[in-house]
């Protein structure tokens, strides 16, 4: 990336889990381009099949379980959550919905509900009643989920909290609780999706199937979409009592789908997932050993470089700017950093980037 008077920056953050295929990949911007020639927004309703909607909910539902088999296309992360929650509540007919502290899931209305930070919406309340924060990675907590509720919403690797993993058996436990009590599991991989952490899909990571998967900012090659995905006997609730029991009307837009297709593509025809761990890796080999490092946590290219000490953390993120290093700071975690660059990444310039952060951080402590 080069700033306007031309200074060369390096993106470490991809827009936040965005630009995995790197910024303007060629095969996105030929598959935009051949859209816009055909047509764009044509039908809210379903009134008329549109080839591009088609062919990537085809694609989506031929890499995911078979539990996962129907695709509803939306905007945004955001609202791949609203209507992950809708369904949930449709399915179950219960109001209970049940989320974790330090999670993120959007700024709307309902994600907002959920959302595990009360300094980021206490502004907005009163906000959806029967909401109920757990601790990430608590076991003994997970018993408080019963018949009374609709849904649990996890991120199955807590992004803004740091990078935190879910703790052995922890997921699978979720499951087994969810199973027990009816209650719907939701995955939001809207961060960790398309193969960010090593693998297409986070979940793949665990072995543990989510009954709803909201998906979104990776998902597009920078252009913007969103889903949540589950099984036709599932979605198809939201087809009666009522008619119209969610919909968008730019949700799936054609140029979008388009661009959605080419970029999982590429992710697949490039073996971006098995890259992603390798390259992963690599920034952990270059950057734990230096003193000032508490802990490196991380999966695939999603990575938390933590000191321990918010200061220094601060003051190491401006100096990487400027000395062209794109980095970024986590909503709930303030000791520590993010590094997430667009999976196309080189090994050449991994080193490069982590003599970089070497020298950044010495300044710091200067």
């Amino acid at each position: 990336m080069y700033g306007p008077e031309g200074k060369r920056y390096i993106d470490l953050v991809s827009g936040v889990s965005v630009s995995n295929i790197g910024h303007r990949h060629p095969k996105v911007v030929e598959a935009v381009k051949n859209q816009l020639d055909k047509y764009m927004h044509l039908m809210v309703y379903g009134e008329y099949i549109q080839s591009p909607q088609v062919k990537l909910a085809e694609k989506l539902a031929s890499l995911l379980p078979q539990n996962l088999d129907s695709v509803y296309f939306v905007n945004s992360g955001s609202e791949a959550i609203e209507g992950a929650i809708k369904l949930a509540k449709r399915l179950t007919e219960r109001s209970e919905i049940i989320a974790f502290k330090n999670a993120y899931h959007g700024g709307t209305h309902g994600a907002l509900s959920i959302l595990g930070s009360e300094e980021l919406k206490y502004a907005f309340r009163p906000l959806l009643p029967d909401i109920r924060h757990l601790d990430f990675n608590n076991f003994e907590q997970l018993e408080q989920i019963t018949d009374k509720t609709a849904c649990v919403v996890i991120e199955p690797i807590q992004a803004e909290a740091g990078i935190i993993l879910p703790e052995a058996g922890y997921l699978q436990f979720l499951r087994k609780k969810c199973d027990e009590t009816g209650a719907l599991l939701i995955y939001d991989e809207i961060q960790m999706g398309f193969a960010r952490t090593g693998k297409l899909f986070c979940f793949e990571n665990e072995g543990v199937v989510p009954d709803v998967i909201c998906l979104a900012k990776g998902m597009g090659g920078g252009m913007p979409i969103g889903a949540f995905i589950s099984s036709k006997e599932k979605m198809n609730t939201l087809t009666f009592n009522p008619v119209l029991g969610h919909i968008t009307t730019f949700g799936g837009h054609p140029v979008c789908a388009a661009a959605a297709l080419a970029n999982l593509e590429v992710l697949l025809e490039e073996n971006l997932a098995i890259e992603a761990e390798k390259k992963g890796k690599l920034f952990i080999q270059q950057l734990e050993k230096i003193e000032v490092v508490k802990e490196i946590r991380g999966s695939g290219l999603m990575l938390a470089i933590d000191f321990k000490d918010e200061i220094l953390n601060n003051k190491v993120i401006d100096i990487l700017l400027d000395e062209g290093l794109i980095v970024d700071r986590f909503l709930f975690h303030p000791t520590c950093f993010r590094i997430a660059p667009p999976l196309i990444i080189t090994e050449k310039e991994i080193e490069e980037v982590c003599a970089m952060v070497k020298n950044c951080i010495l300044k710091a402590q200067a």
